[in-house]
């Protein structure tokens, strides 16, 4: 095994979903999967257990959801770098998801260099958001000081992937 590889956790309740992104980051040299979870709670223990270096975690999944695990990793290891990979991009899912401390927020319609990059700049500490995610941060972070911020943007840097 090689001690380069980035060791991802894969979070999602679709089984196709995962051995996708298995299957795609198993021909990808620096990448290894160590683990999947089916639901939010087995997400949480395997975090726990397997210290991966990168969580992929999708927010709509059954027992807990990707937000309450999201909250609970974090809790206990403010250091795990989690990456989102959901379908969802209302403002109800996006800013909960960043204030609970989600490191990159991807839509399931990325290309798959996208989601390599996204993977490479949440292992390095960096923020990476979705084009479409990062508009929705800058459009809420410019808005009017009077208005409430359902997020603090002192510890995101917009990073658009390229596709």
């Amino acid at each position: 095994m090689d001690q380069a590889n980035i060791k991802i956790m894969i979070a999602d309740d679709h089984p196709l979903v995962r051995e996708g992104i298995r299957s795609f980051l198993k021909n990808k040299p620096g990448f290894e999967v160590v683990g999947e979870a089916e639901d939010g709670e087995q997400a949480v223990s395997m975090a726990f257990a397997l210290n991966p270096d990168v969580i992929l975690m999708d927010l709509v999944m059954p027992v807990k959801d990707g937000l309450s695990a999201i909250r609970e990793i974090k809790a206990i290891n403010p250091a795990a770098r989690i990456l989102v990979i959901t379908s969802f991009a209302e403002d109800d899912k996006v800013f909960p998801a960043i204030k609970a401390g989600a490191s990159g927020y991807l839509l399931k319609d990325s290309s798959p260099q996208q989601l390599l990059q996204a993977i490479r700049d949440v292992y390095q500490n960096k923020s990476s958001l979705h084009p479409e995610i990062a508009k929705k941060v800058l459009i809420e972070k410019n808005k009017s000081p009077n208005t409430s911020d359902p997020v603090s943007y002192t510890h995101l840097r917009a990073h658009e992937t390229r596709p």
